[in-house]
């Protein structure tokens, strides 16, 4: 740590050195925009010592080529970075159970290291998903399932100021499907048995903005399955910062690679109640 000694925690607060169990930063790779070999190449140069993983969200691998995918894996692996799918093989196994094996082995040659399934989107039952958790497990790769959480929007309370005792008119009710938390964390506590490296948590509705955050179930979360085992989608930097604020720098976020080193930053800083963003302050436009 030599070159960052502008860093201000204590030694015992950081995270260790990679590869990491827990303050894990995943970085999200090629979806709203297309990664240049040479953008991700700059990324790692003079971030890689903080980014753990790349993802390539949404399936935008299966629009690339082979020899591109291979390229930036290589890439990545030489800075110690793992690469993990997006929610891409619940749609493959549309064909049959058989194409699901077919596609844990071409990831394994194109150098994946995960493999990420969307829970939600498979819609099969708590044994056959467990299935294929082994599948990945036995085929060498970490797996990684990704659960969503949905719940009423009325459940949110507002924050505007209003005058003690005034009435004020209840939200309504939204039709949307509402999940079990419990059930949820129990799915995610079997698939762990199973041999689950990591629980992706998806952003949609319970952390997508940091005012509206649902820390009652973040922290039912964490305190069933534990922060080593558990990562958050932190849509923007203001989410981050309340993750980081909430439970220390040992937990993990999946974010944009625009926001890693503000990300890292946060990691390394006892964090004030009006802290504002490091990388949004003068002291670092230059």
């Amino acid at each position: 740590m030599a070159n960052y000694r502008w860093k201000s925690f204590l030694e015992e607060e950081d995270r260790p050195e990679k590869p990491r169990r827990y303050g894990v930063t995943e970085m999200r790779g090629p979806h709203y925009s297309l990664f240049s070999q040479n953008l991700l190449q700059d990324v790692f140069e003079s971030m890689g010592q903080f980014v753990d993983g790349l993802k390539f969200s949404g399936g935008s691998h299966s629009l690339m080529s082979k020899s591109y995918i291979k390229e930036v894996t290589n890439m990545a692996h030489k800075h110690n970075v793992y690469v993990s799918t997006g929610d891409w093989a619940e749609h493959l196994l549309r064909k049959g159970p058989a194409s699901f094996k077919d596609y844990i082995e071409e990831c394994k040659q194109l150098g994946f290291d995960t493999i990420e399934v969307d829970v939600g989107s498979l819609g099969v039952p708590e044994e056959t998903l467990l299935g294929y958790v082994r599948l990945v497990k036995r085929g060498g790769l970490r797996a990684k399932p990704l659960f969503s959480v949905k719940f009423n929007k009325a459940d949110i309370p507002t924050n505007s100021n209003r005058a003690f005792g005034s009435y004020e008119v209840p939200a309504p009710r939204t039709s949307e499907l509402v999940e079990d938390v419990d059930l949820l964390v129990r799915r995610a506590e079997r698939c762990l048995e199973a041999g689950a490296d990591m629980i992706m948590i998806d952003a949609d509705d319970v952390c997508r903005q940091a005012d509206s955050v649902r820390a009652d179930i973040v922290a039912k979360i964490i305190s069933r399955l534990g922060i080593e085992k558990t990562m958050f989608e932190a849509s923007n930097p203001k989410t981050s910062e309340w993750f980081i604020k909430q439970y220390g720098p040992r937990v993990n976020l999946f974010v944009d690679h625009s926001q890693v080193m503000d990300l890292e930053c946060l990691r390394g800083r006892n964090l004030g109640k009006d802290h504002a963003s490091v990388l949004g302050s003068p002291y670092f436009l230059f």
